[in-house]
């Protein structure tokens, strides 16, 4: 069976990954992102699932939810042996992560242009403003914006170099006749 469909993506995966990871904190680059319109309605329904439980956790509930769905498709494809799929769920939420850093890194200067078209000193703050407020972390904001983006960047580039290595083992794993080598059907589901 070829790996080429599996190497394409793994490409490009790759190319965003390099034009994410040299912008950092770049809101322009990173919020007009193709990914970032993806995100952005698991990042809004993330405040209506978490506003039971108050302001403070509405507010984090966006960022939170943008970064759990990724790492639960990641778990689910796991349980399923599909490793490759679990890599590209945890690829996905480092770049949820890299996503989030302008926004963190926000949290003083309220200059992002948000939902509505408006920047956060237009409107009362935004919801990372809120939240280091309410920790006492605002003063944090450049740094925890930043700390973001670099896990962000490992999750992503760690999660290419595993799927990579799963891609080329199945180049390795020889097919029997008749699909009868069962190491072969397990990795052959996993990728």
């Amino acid at each position: 069976m070829s790996q080429a469909p599996r190497w394409l993506f793994l490409a490009l995966l790759s190319w965003w990954t390099v034009g994410f990871v040299s912008h950092p904190l770049n809101g322009d680059y990173i919020g007009g992102s193709f990914l970032h319109l993806i995100n952005l309605p698991f990042h809004e329904a993330g405040h209506i699932i978490f506003s039971p439980f108050g302001s403070f956790m509405m507010s984090l509930g966006g960022s939170l939810t943008q970064v759990l769905i990724p790492l639960v498709c990641a778990v689910e494809f796991g349980r399923r042996d599909d490793w490759f799929g679990a890599m590209v769920g945890i690829w996905w939420a480092g770049q949820n992560l890299i996503d989030l850093g302008p926004y963190i890194a926000d949290a003083r200067a309220l200059q992002l242009v948000l939902l509505g078209g408006f920047t956060g000193a237009q409107v009362e703050g935004h919801d990372w403003e809120a939240i280091l407020t309410a920790l006492g972390w605002l003063r944090h904001d450049h740094m925890l914006g930043l700390a973001a983006h670099w896990i962000g960047s490992l999750a992503m580039t760690g999660a290419i170099g595993y799927a990579a290595w799963i891609t080329r083992q199945m180049m390795n794993v020889p097919e029997r006749a008749g699909g009868q080598n069962p190491f072969y059907e397990r990795a052959k589901r996993s990728l």
